[in-house]
């Protein structure tokens, strides 16, 4: 068994996961484009710009992303997030800024937790949304 993260882009998120999967590989390590299938003209659900299903690694852990234009009710939402583990807090940093920046938000700033007051997972945490709408949550373990 296996689990996949899939994100959908709708609503103002539609036209914009070629964008997001393009910069999620230029910012992760050990990443790539594995595919990527576009809509067919007038096929239901989306137009030839528009992803129907790719597919892509984040420091080699599969993902999936999907958009269409239909009238959906939902989005991206912080009560489902990315969990990332760091190996140092350099790369946390960059990972963090990275993410945040561009019309992302950060949600938890970074902070060090020295032994006293952390949320159970490690050293440094801290979460932050991304200009797509994404939420990410990395830890320093």
């Amino acid at each position: 068994m296996k689990t996949t993260p899939f994100l959908t882009f709708v609503g103002n998120q539609c036209g914009k996961a070629e964008e997001a999967i393009n910069f999620y590989t230029s910012v992760f390590p050990n990443s790539e484009i594995k595919s990527i299938t576009k809509y067919l003209e007038g096929e239901a659900g989306g137009t030839p710009e528009l992803i129907k299903y790719g597919v892509f690694t984040l420091n080699g852990t599969e993902h999936m992303v999907s958009e269409n234009n239909f009238n959906h009710a939902w989005s991206f939402t912080p009560g489902i997030s990315l969990f990332v583990e760091c190996n140092s807090e350099s790369e946390m940093q960059i990972l963090f800024e990275e993410l945040s920046s561009n019309g992302g938000q950060v949600m938890v700033p970074l902070e060090n937790y020295n032994g006293s007051g952390d949320y159970g997972f490690g050293k440094k945490f801290g979460w932050c949304e991304d200009k797509f709408g994404v939420s990410w949550q990395l830890n320093l373990s």
